[in-house]
Order: C-alpha cells, then structure tokens, then sequence
C-alpha cells in the first residue's frame, strides 16, 4: 500500500454509481493513502458496501449525505472536513469507474511540488467516448477559456483534478451556486480569476457501457440548460473583472 500523504488526499463523490464503485476505490486506494469517499445520498446499496470495505482499511474515509444535493455539494462538504483536519489539497476523481486511478500518482506529485497551483486533466477520449460529448464540450470550453482571457484552462469539464483547498474554499463559500454538475467549470474559471494557475496532463478516459458496469446521470437537456446558465453568469463576471484580468494578462 502507498505511504500516507498529510496534505493531498483523493476526494470521490459518488451517487448511485453501482457496483463500479468499489473497483474505483480499490483502485484509488492502490495509488495513494487517504481516499474519502462522500456518499451524496445514495440509494443503491453502496452507502452499505463502501462502509464495510472502509471498516476493513484505515486508508478508507466514507461520509454520508443523508439526501443527493449533487457533485459540487459533496466536494464542498468533503473539502471543509479535510481542512479541518489540515489537509491542503484534494484530488477530485468520479466514482463511476470512467477517471484513470493509475494517473493519481502524478498528478498528485505535479501537485505537491507546484501546490498554488490547480493541476487539470486533459481527457484523452477513445472511441468508448459519445461523439456528441465531445464535441459540446468544446463550447464549454471555449467559454471557460474566454472568461479567463485564455489561462490556459486545457478542460473545463474533466473532474480528475487536484485543487488546492484554501482557494476552493472561500470561492465556494461566497458562492451559492457551484453545488450541482457545474461544478467543474466554475470551480476552473473562477480559481483562475483568484490568480490560480492551472496545470494541465493528458490523461485517458473510459466511458462504459452498461455491460460494463457503467451508469451515467448525465442528462443532455437539463445539464446543458445548466451549463449554459452558468456560463451565462461567467461571463458577466468575467466583464466586471475585465480590466483586472487585462492587467494581469500583460504583466505576466
């Protein structure tokens, strides 16, 4: 097993993702020493066996939400425990099995020796991969990148990144939004508006069928019709910032 980490810990939200889950975490657990995983409100039975395995490994941490308030909520809720217990930063992987565990090491490493850094995975898609998925999320990323007069945001959307705490933190806390599937771009754009470079690794992605275990709560309308609200509310922000973010771009 890995040597326990003090400062970086991997992060995994997980709602109703079926028994995908504990290969995930078995996996996660492989590379690296804590992993949480916050429960948001389960009903599949996992909340039970995701206990069971965390009674059998110290390097396991299971917290449980009493009722789904979404991927943003359960990061948040998990990153305000580990603070408290000086954890500085969070590697942020999905529970569904579709994030590559065997990369964690290195971005964990990237992490630790640039720590004011955020460090962003680049998804390299095969062709498990939806076309339609891929190609919208180029406008998502597009509007990231605009909003952050080109950073250098590589993927708004990936969710296998390592956040710095401290910064995550007081965004979410002065925001109301952020709790649901937006999270991801929001949390990307708006650390780069607080001056936090992003750090970007390829990394591969693997969509699974349902054969394979795999479930998905992705849902073109609804998330899309998020997706376009947040951006929305980016980009007035992004306005108001404007000048700032100008100066930045020519003294840097």
């Amino acid at each position: 097993m890995p040597e326990r980490s003090n400062t970086h810990l991997v992060l995994i939200p997980s709602f109703n993702p079926g028994a995908r889950v504990y290969e995930t975490v078995r996996a996660a657990r492989a590379q690296w020493d804590p992993v949480w995983v916050v429960v948001d409100g389960s009903t599949d039975g996992t909340t039970e066996g995701l206990r069971k395995m965390a009674d059998d490994d110290a390097g396991l941490r299971v917290l449980v939400l009493p009722h789904n308030s979404g991927k943003g909520a359960a990061v948040m809720h998990g990153i305000e425990r580990a603070a408290s217990e000086g954890f500085t930063h969070v590697l942020t992987m999905d529970s569904d099995g579709q994030h590559p565990a065997q990369c964690i090491v290195e971005f964990m490493q990237t992490s630790q020796r640039q720590s004011q850094a955020m460090v962003l995975g680049v998804p390299q898609f095969d062709a498990s991969a939806p076309s339609l998925r891929v190609k919208g999320r180029r406008i998502s990323n597009w509007w990231a990148n605009l909003e952050t007069l080109w950073m250098g945001i590589g993927d708004s959307l990936f969710g296998f990144r390592v956040y710095p705490i401290a910064p995550l933190l007081a965004v979410m806390k002065k925001n109301h939004w952020m709790r649901r599937f937006d999270f991801d771009p929001e949390a990307a754009v708006r650390l780069c508006w607080r001056n936090v470079k992003p750090i970007n690794i390829p990394a591969p992605v693997k969509y699974l069928s349902s054969d394979e275990g795999g479930v998905s709560h992705f849902n073109y309308l609804r998330d899309n019709v998020l997706l376009t609200w947040m951006h929305t509310r980016m980009f007035i922000g992004f306005l108001l910032r404007l000048p700032v973010l100008i100066w930045r771009k020519i003294h840097r």
